[in-house]
């Protein structure tokens, strides 16, 4: 198979034709190999290669799936891999070897998916650029000097510039929809629950994180979602039970949608003016295919909101350090962890138990006074960021000055955050550009439970301006 035909089919697509006998597995495995090899070293997206691995697999006879023989990549965090190492971008995690495959990687395996290797993420996924100490940083096909955003930065890079067709994500703030935004991709975070993630974990981040997958087509995300949703034994809880398969709502008719929109972030940062005219552009597109749009925002307290967030996620991560620490037999030490890590590690290790408690009744609360916005809309429409991909560079946790980092961070999950306290399914649209060059995602969200609803929007969206051509520069002779 050659480059440039590898780089034209999304995974249905390289899964029928492997079906067909047109093109086995293992061309299809060199193809990816080839790309890797030659774009990798841009870039930085791929930071553990599976190769002997993926043909093993291959020559060991792959499932029947929806997806039997199509490369994919895994995030190296949150999808263990059994005999690989996790280090979640993080060097007190560099040689954490797990002795079993995580549940989500169960089922990418049973669909058929070759897994080729581990992408890059910021330190334990805790920023939204991705510039880990460990690896280094991931840069934006569009352009190398910018970020690929984050966390889920290494799967965007990659899938952007043509490397596979799809790659494994998780989003506990945005890590999903920010790097789809960055990228030029299609980017779903499933309502809460919707993916596993035991046996380690029954939920992340108090339920705000959630796994899934970046892609550049509709369909690719449905028919994903549809092997890897529900729930495990053991499960603490799970999302609602979807009425019929993911895949059957691309291509059907979302009706006439109710959808509000808002350019005017909860957390009362900056919107960049090309941002905000996405979003406009993109309303203006939905009432050409017959939808309402109407000016609209669910009312949120995000200064309390980030407040608690903060505990949990420094609670949460306190916890995976110490134990981390106290495996290798010692104490946890500052020199580990990169400094906005520690910052946030020390959260954890101030705040007490009912701070905790306070915290994740703050987010159910929020959730609740959210929801009922969504009787009145079918959608909700914003900007995925309150602006263009940064530099590299201005959201380094290893930097200096700590504020700026935090201020940088808060305008690329403005529009993001709030959807992972209240478990609501959301997802960045690659409709727009920005005059340098640069993709700007705009955001659709959902009530919660219906995926199907946003699907169907998406595959709409999707036929009437398509974005399957528009390659980055690195890929353009892909």
């Amino acid at each position: 198979m050659k480059t440039d035909e590898f780089a034209r089919h999304d995974g249905t697509a390289l899964a029928e034709l492997i079906r067909r006998k047109e093109v086995s597995a293992s061309e299809v495995l060199d193809a990816t190999i080839a790309a890797v090899e030659a774009r990798n070293p841009e870039i930085n997206a791929v930071i553990c290669r599976l190769d002997d691995q993926a043909r093993a697999a291959i020559t060991a006879g792959l499932p029947a799936g929806p997806f039997t023989g199509v490369p994919y990549l895994l995030k190296d965090l949150g999808a263990h891999y059994q005999g690989v190492v996790t280090s979640g971008g993080g060097a007190l995690f560099k040689d954490f070897v797990p002795d079993h495959d995580s549940e989500i990687t169960r089922r990418l395996k049973r669909a058929g998916l070759v897994i080729v290797g581990k992408t890059n993420t910021p330190e334990l996924g805790l920023a939204s650029s991705t510039e880990p100490r460990l690896f280094g940083p991931t840069r934006n096909p569009w352009n190398p000097a910018h970020s690929a955003g984050g966390s889920s930065g290494g799967s965007a890079a990659a899938v952007a510039a043509r490397m596979v067709p799809m790659a494994h994500a998780t989003d506990g703030g945005g890590s999903i929809r920010i790097p789809a935004s960055a990228c030029g991709l299609f980017g779903l975070k499933p309502t809460r629950a919707r993916n596993p993630m035991g046996p380690d974990q029954g939920e992340g981040w108090g339920g705000a994180s959630v796994g899934h997958a970046v892609t550049r087509s509709v369909r690719d995300s449905a028919a994903l979602l549809d092997a890897t949703s529900g729930p495990d034994v053991g499960d603490p809880y799970w999302a609602p039970p979807p009425a019929r398969p993911f895949l059957e709502e691309v291509g059907r008719d979302p009706g006439h949608l109710r959808i509000a929109i808002t350019t005017q972030p909860w957390n009362g940062q900056a919107v960049d003016a090309e941002c905000a005219a996405a979003a406009r552009a993109v309303a203006r597109l939905c009432e050409s295919l017959g939808h309402s749009v109407e000016e609209a925002s669910p009312a949120a307290d995000a200064g309390q909101l980030g407040a608690a967030t903060l505990v949990i996620i420094g609670a949460n991560l306190r916890a995976a350090l110490e134990a981390r620490a106290a495996a290798l037999g010692r104490e946890l030490d500052e020199t580990d962890v990169e400094r906005i890590t520690w910052i946030r590690a020390m959260d954890g290790h101030t705040a007490r138990a009912a701070d905790y408690a306070r915290a994740i009744g703050i987010m159910h609360r929020t959730g609740r006074q959210v929801a009922p916005f969504f009787s009145r809309y079918d959608v909700l429409l914003t900007p995925t960021m309150c602006r263009p991909p940064y530099p590299l560079g201005v959201i380094d946790m290893m930097t200096s000055d700590p504020v700026g980092y935090g201020q940088a961070v808060l305008s690329t999950i403005a529009f993001t955050s709030l959807w992972n306290a209240c478990g609501n399914p959301a997802m960045s649209v690659p409709l727009v550009w920005s005059r340098a060059g640069l993709p700007l995602g705009v955001q659709f969200v959902g009530g919660f439970g219906d995926e199907a609803t946003l699907f169907r929007l998406a595959a709409q969206l999707e036929a009437a301006q398509p974005w399957a051509n528009r390659r980055p520069p690195l890929a353009a002779g892909a």
